[in-house]
């Protein structure tokens, strides 16, 4: 039997993984919609084709070191976590302790032990002590691509982020631009 290709593994993921666990009450009925919903505290839960365009682009593997750099109410998270295996290791950094709590119950309830959700420490991008990782997926607009995130790379690492209003695939020597896409801004602390 073949191994699965990227766009299935990707597609297993979100089978595996509802939005629905990742939203608010109010948010629950909205989940089969293709767009973004808020999750509260001015941040969004993405829209399903953007995170799969993300994840394509990631081209996470089994056992990978990944990091997720806003990840909100953990969908992200999960989302990773199933690509990964237990063989691999997830870390959501958030910066919004209400959806940290969020991210983290969520997370924990997907049973999924090699993913976490912590906070962002304040005034660091990203999880330089934790580096480096082989994929870095940012959920959040940046201005221009953060290079302290590239800097947390391994050598063959990719950064998939959104900046200046453009998804960008971003490894150690180059740049792809994606496609032009909407996200809550990154918010430095």
């Amino acid at each position: 039997m073949p191994e699965p290709t990227r766009a299935e593994r990707v597609d297993a993921a979100f089978a595996a993984c509802p939005r629905t666990r990742h939203l608010p009450p109010s948010q629950v009925e909205q989940a089969g919609l293709d767009r973004a919903l808020p999750i509260g505290f001015g941040q969004t839960n993405s829209q399903p084709t953007t995170v799969r365009d993300m994840l394509l682009a990631l081209d996470v593997r089994v056992g990978q070191r990944v990091l997720d750099v806003g990840s909100g109410s953990g969908w992200t998270t999960v989302l990773l976590a199933h690509l990964v295996g237990p063989t691999g290791r997830v870390v959501g950094i958030e910066r919004v302790p209400e959806l940290v709590t969020m991210g983290a119950a969520a997370v924990a309830q997907a049973g999924m032990p090699w993913a976490s959700v912590q906070a962002a420490t304040p005034g660091v991008l990203g999880d330089p002590s934790g580096a480096p990782y082989d994929r870095i997926l940012v959920s959040a607009m940046a201005d221009g691509i953060p290079q302290q995130l590239r800097a947390q790379l391994t050598p063959d690492g990719v950064l998939v982020v959104p900046a200046d209003g453009v998804l960008w695939r971003v490894d150690r020597d180059r740049e792809l631009a994606l496609g032009r896409y909407l996200f809550v801004p990154l918010v430095p602390d």
